[in-house]
């Protein structure tokens, strides 16, 4: 590692705020995705420069496409870029907001304030039907919609994943979401028999 350069502990590493607790596989899996990279833009100017920079902004609570990123519109000036296997893409993005002179918005530090997880497995529905409120089978909650709701009694943001749904939520709250999709989890097994 390079002098003055600093390594990333995330919720579920060892050292991270979470380390230690164990992320669920089988019927439901949650997996971490903290780790990959995003960028979020907020305030005003932010919808313009990204526009300027080619990036089609859907609408609000929707989810759009550039290059192999995922264009998540949370508000008219909040908009976040999951880069999930197109990082160079996304630096790339990231390098020239840095460079822009203002209006440009400001970093709303989603690489550092929120997980990314993400469920699947052959149970999923019934696991977010107990963890979210919201009507999310596939008639009523399309793939390009976002929910910005309370998932596993946490504030969060969800959407559809090509194999399940991802949650974007405080990463302070990562252990804690973890143990409250295990029991979903558990007790959706105990009932399947």
């Amino acid at each position: 590692m390079a002098a003055g350069t600093a390594t990333r502990v995330y919720p579920f590493m060892p050292g991270g705020a979470a380390d230690g607790t164990r992320l669920i596989s089988g019927a439901v899996v949650l997996s971490d995705l903290t780790d990959k990279p995003r960028f979020g833009l907020k305030g005003g100017g932010s919808a313009a420069w990204l526009a300027a920079q080619g990036i089609p902004l859907p609408a609000v609570n929707r989810i759009g496409e550039h290059r192999g990123m995922r264009v998540l519109r949370l508000g008219n000036e909040d908009i976040l870029l999951l880069a999930e296997g197109v990082e160079a893409t996304l630096a790339e993005i990231k390098n020239g907001w840095q460079a822009a002179p203002a209006p440009k918005g400001y970093s709303s530090w989603r690489e550092e304030g929120w997980a990314w997880m993400r469920l699947s497995g052959a149970r999923l529905a019934e696991a977010m039907s107990s963890l979210c409120a919201l009507d999310l089978r596939p008639q009523k909650f399309g793939a390009d919609d976002i929910a910005q709701t309370r998932v596993g009694h946490i504030e969060a943001v969800t959407f559809r994943s090509p194999t399940g749904f991802d949650i974007l939520f405080d990463i302070t709250a990562s252990a804690y979401f973890a143990r409250a999709v295990a029991a979903v989890a558990g007790h959706a097994d105990q009932h399947r028999g």
